[in-house]
């Protein structure tokens, strides 16, 4: 937590001291105050911070608005502050993937345990959201190396295990990797089915 760089947004000047204050013994820095949720924007995509606490009732435009458009842009982890406990605010708070909700007044304890469970999730889901990359890539080269092995297979009058030797050989001659040799393929069984 550390030098976590923190953006606040808060339209009371004591509690937007108070939080400050908090975040500052807990060893954050503060690199921005917003008391509306135009200036939130802003500052976020300016600052890019590692975290942002919001209240959720900011004037200009609500905290969670404003969270919304940044989200669209770039996705901090946010907690959210409310003089209250509402059902309704918390969902929407949720929905837009806010990962925690603090309720004034806040002390120190509280905003440290929320701050670390806010980062760890975060990380959890960067994690997974890097997980779903690298399944989404390895599915797409897998459907290209099949669809250049059935090209080799039909152009060579090869079976399935020759021709995914021939492509291994290929990519081993050339010091290309498997999938760019599947899409050279391709891309010459394209231009050859044209003409």
């Amino acid at each position: 937590m550390k030098d976590l760089k923190v953006l606040v947004a808060e339209d009371e000047y004591l509690i937007l001291m108070g939080l400050k204050s908090n975040l500052e013994t807990l060893g954050c820095k503060v690199v921005g105050e917003a008391t509306n949720g135009k200036e939130l924007i802003k500052l976020a995509l300016e600052k890019k911070p590692d975290m942002i606490i919001a209240d959720i009732n900011l004037p200009v435009m609500d905290g969670l608005e404003a969270l919304r458009k940044i989200n669209e842009k770039v996705f901090i982890p946010t907690l959210i502050v409310s003089g209250y406990d509402d059902e309704e605010l918390i969902n929407k708070a949720k929905n837009l993937g806010v990962l925690g909700y603090l309720i004034k007044p806040i002390d120190e304890s509280d905003l440290k345990v929320e701050i670390e469970i806010a980062l760890s999730r975060f990380e959890d889901i960067k994690n997974l959201k890097n997980e779903l990359e690298i399944t989404k890539e390895t599915l797409e080269s897998r459907k290209l190396i099949e669809k250049a092995k059935g090209i080799v297979m039909e152009r060579l009058r090869l079976n399935e295990e020759e021709s995914m030797k021939f492509l291994q050989k290929k990519s081993r001659n050339s010091n290309k990797k498997l999938i760019d040799v599947a899409k050279e393929i391709i891309e010459a069984d394209k231009a050859f089915r044209i003409d």
